[in-house]
């Protein structure tokens, strides 16, 4: 065996006996209860987001063809931008090929080596990756502390700066204080990025996303990413902020300049959904009880949005749990290091604004019995 993979085996190995083995497995939704996707709304196989893929297909073709900037920019791309504008109230919206692309073009393009990025101890990885990438210089602020964040800012030396949150964060399913972040950046002459992925589609009377229900998307400072394949059902990123952010992406993002355009079908999908989600703005009051319940039943404080999660001993533990759920038809997902800011295993629950009281039933009484309690 070579060097390659002798030290292949080797770090499989050391994730064996941590007990932290990732593999892939296909996931048959008719035959489990899916407390594990990210389908907030319910809405990946309703017909009109279906229909909406299948027509932009069968309009523009399998793919975009190009990157946006050559002949990759098609008609469905603007007007699904135009609607995610009209949603959140934002001046301006660029759709990349995906929520990872969004948060690397973002970053990458507003920060440079004269930049403090003031980064959430909590932050996705995307946004680690898209702070390292920038060549700014990164600190880490302690989770959700403002006056941390004061203090990061009141004694950068840089001439820009740049606070990075999410609006609700994907572990612990909390939400950031987005107006007095927003406020503190604005009083330091920052720019507030906000990573809207878990709060697109979910916070809000209308679904507008966490900025927007801040009241803070119209601020020239601000600028929100998200992710299409959530609440959207579909695939795909946003990068929404004031106008001349949107001028700088397309002339500066790497990752949006060098990518083939996003594929038809997720943004006539994404469309799709949007046109629900107006239709029906219960969806995410529903998602959000739904939530509530989950967590009632595992005993843990309701979340801000859609998603919870719950401690466990340890990466063997969560994983028990999930396989013992699922022997009961119940699909949940785990959280373990490294994916944890805090160093803990994690059970991992999604609510769907689809999910019926039978449902959430069912699911109680399962969970109640598998997750420890003080």
């Amino acid at each position: 065996m070579s060097e390659f993979l002798d030290w292949l085996a080797a770090q499989a190995q050391s994730r064996d006996r941590a007990g932290l083995r990732r593999a892939t497995t296909p996931f048959k939704a008719d035959e489990v209860l899916d407390l594990a996707g990210n389908d907030y709304l319910g809405l990946r196989r309703h017909p009109a987001v279906v229909a909406g893929a299948v027509a932009a297909a069968e309009t523009y073709g399998g793919g975009a063809g190009a990157s946006r900037l050559v002949t990759g920019t098609l008609p469905i791309h603007e007007h699904l931008e135009q609607a995610l504008c009209d949603l959140t109230a934002a001046p301006s919206a660029l759709v990349f090929s995906t929520g990872y692309h969004a948060n690397l073009g973002a970053l990458t393009a507003l920060a440079d080596a004269d930049t403090l990025i003031v980064s959430d101890a909590h932050a996705h990885a995307s946004l680690i990756d898209g702070a390292r990438l920038s060549r700014g210089t990164v600190v880490v602020s302690r989770h959700n502390d403002l006056g941390h964040v004061r203090e990061l800012l009141a004694h950068r030396t840089q001439r820009r700066a740049v606070v990075v949150v999410e609006s609700i964060y994907s572990v612990f399913g909390d939400a950031a204080p987005l107006a007095e972040l927003s406020s503190l950046a604005l009083e330091f002459d920052a720019v507030l990025l906000v990573d809207d992925a878990h709060g697109l589609g979910v916070l809000g009377a209308r679904g507008e996303g966490g900025p927007a229900h801040a009241g803070i998307t119209t601020c020239d400072h601000v600028v929100v990413t998200a992710t299409l394949s959530k609440s959207l059902a579909a695939q795909g990123g946003v990068v929404l902020g004031h106008r001349s952010v949107r001028q700088h992406l397309v002339n500066t993002s790497r990752p949006f300049i060098y990518d083939t355009g996003l594929a038809p079908a997720a943004a006539g999908a994404a469309l799709g959904a949007l046109e629900v989600l107006g239709a029906d703005p219960r969806l995410p009051e529903r998602a959000r009880a739904n939530a509530a319940a989950l967590a009632a039943a595992c005993g843990v404080a309701a979340p801000a949005g859609a998603v919870l999660s719950v401690a466990m001993p340890g990466p063997a533990h969560a994983l028990a749990a999930v396989a013992e759920a699922e022997a009961r038809g119940i699909r949940i997902g785990c959280f373990r290091p490294p994916s944890t800011p805090d160093g803990t295993s994690r059970l991992r629950l999604t609510a769907h604004a689809n999910h019926t009281r039978h449902d959430l039933d069912r699911a109680a009484a399962v969970l109640e019995s598998l997750v420890p309690r003080a």
